[in-house]
């Protein structure tokens, strides 16, 4: 199935959720609104044309400062079909949260708790979302465009990093 046969067979199954659509280098991007992440999720993983069973990537985001709303871009991939979609959903910086999709794709699991963890972006019904890779008491997010460069942990990362170092 070829790129424009894909958006066809999307856009004619949900007319209200496909924001836009643009091919670039023949790899397909669809921009979808955010209410409708899980049933478009379940129809490219579930439909036999499309059969998108795995989630390569899902990431964060940041264009608060240009358009004032974060992103969740999921990377998918046929097995099968070999082919790729990718998928991009707006959300309000003020409120940065969206469904989950790891009931879909087990493997958005280790994916969203990390945009959870780097940029705030809080996925519900989200089975287990907490920190991956920051400490508990690591502040702010660190993939952020408002993040300080210059800012400084909390110290017990301090300590982390004296004792890996053998430093007094």
């Amino acid at each position: 199935m070829d790129n424009e046969a894909i958006v066809t067979l999307i856009k004619t199954n949900f007319p209200e959720a496909v924001i836009d659509s643009s091919i670039f280098r023949n790899e397909l991007t669809l921009t979808i609104k955010k209410e409708s992440i899980t049933k478009i999720a379940r129809f490219l993983k579930e439909n036999r044309e499309l059969g998108f069973d795995f989630l390569s990537d899902l990431c964060g985001v940041d264009r608060v400062e240009t358009d004032g709303v974060f992103e969740v871009v999921y990377h998918l991939y046929s097995i099968y079909k070999n082919h790729r979609l990718r998928l991009k959903v707006s959300i309000p910086s003020n409120e940065p949260r969206i469904s989950t999709v790891t009931d879909v794709w087990k493997t958005a699991n280790w994916h969203e708790r990390e945009a959870y963890d780097m940029f705030g972006i809080k996925f519900d019904d989200h089975p287990d979302l907490r920190k991956i890779l920051t400490p508990d008491d690591f502040e702010g997010y660190p993939l952020r465009k408002d993040y300080p460069v210059d800012g400084r942990q909390p110290a017990t990362l301090r300590e982390i990093y004296r004792k890996d170092n053998n430093e007094a």
